[in-house]
């Protein structure tokens, strides 16, 4: 190895602001889903920092492939707002308080 030479040992690593533009959204979404542990990542200190393998499983988490029931339907009828689940979580029912005034009177 020449002086002028870095060692190739371990792999790239890419930062939020350089996958943001792969995927072209921004470095914010990016960071946002790695927080939520939605997206492979390093931390490095207090940042956050991708390999090759974490950008190409990025790339599968969020590739979406047509169905093949619905192959034949036209995708100009469907007007419904279209939601990602990344996880299976267990649905939570929320109850209503009762209002502040109705508590302190009781």
């Amino acid at each position: 190895m020449n002086a002028g030479q870095k060692s190739n040992t371990l792999p790239p690593t890419y930062s939020p602001a350089e996958i943001a533009e792969a995927l072209g959204c921004s470095e914010w979404w990016v960071k946002e889903q790695a927080r939520r542990r939605r997206i492979p990542f390093i931390r490095s200190g207090s940042g956050y920092r991708f390999t090759r393998s974490h950008v190409e499983d990025i790339f599968h988490i969020l590739e979406e492939r047509p169905d093949q029931e619905n192959k034949s339907e036209d995708r100009a009828t469907s007007t419904g707002r279209r939601t990602v689940t990344f996880f299976d979580a267990p649905v939570v029912q929320l109850r209503a308080r009762r209002p502040r005034r109705a508590r302190t009177t009781a």
